[in-house]
């Protein structure tokens, strides 16, 4: 297997029981691998309370994205989450939002992913949305006020992250929309496979969900590192 990169593995339930089974069994000595833990669980009756007790480091995926105050105020409200390593801020909050948030987020030691345009768009719903720049464009740009505002990365899909790296060679690049080969796309868009993401496209850490948590998760890590095999 090559250099391990970085594996945050999407724990996508509100079920406690699910998430503890998750992390139980996507261990492995042959993977980095750390637990993210989104909305879903985050905002369900007993998720907060889970990570309150977490013992180890894990992604916190809230994409905090409102003016100033809020956004700094919705920071300082995990800052009891010891384990919490890293969150995100979203990009289209504006630089000002962003620099906010990374300033307040140095006080308790988390890194801050700036997030930018979701897998499950294309360049059609961009337009939709408003948008006049292909999606390339519009993450570089994206990419260049993250940096700008100080955050330890970004999240993008794998299909930007070589030109991200192009012209930001030290951003750490995050990057979902990732499934093993065959497996369902299901609403993503842009969807690219853990070797290509890791290894010809340059990201630093995948997001990897339902491509290796639904069914039988023991057997999909062994599918994923036997992917991850030279």
């Amino acid at each position: 297997m090559k250099k391990n990169k970085l594996i945050f593995v999407a724990c996508d339930t509100a079920d406690i029981s699910q998430v503890k089974k998750i992390l139980k069994e996507t261990k492995s000595k042959k993977l980095k691998i750390i637990p993210k833990f989104g909305l879903q669980f985050f905002y369900s009756k007993y998720g907060r309370k889970f990570l309150e007790k977490f013992k180890g480091n894990y992604f916190l995926d809230l994409k905090i994205m409102d003016v100033d105050n809020t956004a700094i105020s919705a920071l300082d409200s995990i800052k009891d989450l010891k384990g919490c390593r890293y969150t995100t801020v979203h990009a289209h909050g504006g630089l000002k939002m962003m620099r906010a948030v990374v300033k307040k987020a140095r006080k308790f030691n988390k890194l801050i992913l700036g997030v930018t345009v979701l897998t499950s768009l294309n360049n059609k719903s961009i337009k939709e949305i408003g948008h006049t720049r292909n999606i390339d464009k519009l993450v570089l740009k994206q990419a260049g006020l993250i940096k700008k505002a100080g955050c330890h990365g970004i999240v993008a899909s794998a299909r930007e992250a070589k030109i991200i790296k192009k012209k930001y060679k030290n951003l750490f690049v995050v990057t979902p929309g990732i499934r093993l080969p065959g497996d369902k796309k299901d609403e993503q868009a842009r969807v690219v496979t853990p070797f290509d993401a890791l290894y010809k496209n340059n990201s630093d850490a995948i997001v990897i969900g339902r491509t290796l948590t639904r069914s039988n998760i023991k057997n999909n890590i062994k599918r994923l590192i036997d992917h991850l095999s030279p």
